[in-house]
């Protein structure tokens, strides 16, 4: 993939601050935004069908949040996570990340931006079974262009970091669920990403593997402050996020 030139890397705005002015937004209770969606329309054709799938959504995400998004199916979960990361298209609205709008990027952009400033942690996995678990987490770094060296060091360190670096030759089928979810979080977070978005990232696992994965996730937010917008239907992942976002048809039922 070829390389976004300086001049068409979007601006990244709204940084935290370093020391005690973070410290003092904190105290008080205030994040900077890293996320703002504003009026967001989704509606999905099938002939003479229509499901308005999002109904005017605005949401606000602060830096250094973890977020749920709950709702019954069908409500939009998943939807507004697509819409919000830029990994679907919507219809009417707009939504900023780090000060930058999604429409002001083209298709290369925003693939581009994803691979630098997001992570993604998917219920499926999404692991390639034929290859190891640090050429998994490495995938990320080699399409960005880094190095394969660097890629190699950071994917290991990444992989250190979610307990796995025994198990870095191995592949995923030589893994159990909880670890192979852990190796999904290590890859998406081998870039230091400004936001992980999860949906439904215990759906496949035991609960043992769950109260592990989530415990991590926990404890990547709290000491890396990285901020987690996860789409659950399972209160156990509910209750360990600062936020809980209600869904009901399309639209934000509550903000607790």
């Amino acid at each position: 993939m070829s390389q976004t030139t300086a001049a068409e890397t979007p601006a990244i705005q709204d940084q935290p601050a370093e020391g005690s002015r973070l410290e003092k937004r904190e105290s008080e209770g205030v994040t900077t935004p890293i996320v703002v969606a504003e009026n967001i329309h989704k509606t999905f054709r099938s002939g003479e069908i229509e499901v308005h799938a999002l109904r005017g959504v605005d949401l606000t995400i602060g830096t250094g949040e973890m977020v749920a998004i709950m709702g019954p199916s069908g409500c939009g979960k998943t939807t507004l996570l697509n819409a919000l990361s830029g990994l679907d298209s919507f219809d009417d609205g707009q939504v900023t990340i780090e000060g930058t709008s999604l429409a002001d990027m083209n298709d290369r952009r925003r693939t581009d931006y994803r691979a630098r400033r997001m992570g993604f942690v998917f219920q499926s996995f999404n692991l390639l079974p034929v290859i190891s678990a640090v050429e998994n987490v490495e995938m990320p770094l080699l399409v960005s262009g880094v190095r394969p060296a660097e890629a190699r060091r950071r994917s290991l360190k990444s992989l250190e970091s979610v307990g796995l670096a025994d198990r870095a030759s191995h592949r995923p089928m030589q893994l159990s669920g909880g670890q192979i979810q852990r190796v999904t979080i290590a890859r998406a977070l081998v870039n230091n990403p400004a936001l992980v978005w999860a949906d439904e990232p215990t759906g496949n696992l035991d609960v043992g593997s769950s109260t592990e994965v989530l415990g991590l996730m926990q404890q990547l937010n709290r000491e890396e402050g990285q901020t987690f917008v996860i789409v659950t239907h399972d209160p156990q992942v509910a209750a360990l996020c600062g936020r809980i976002v209600r869904m009901k048809d399309g639209e934000i039922a509550a903000n607790e």
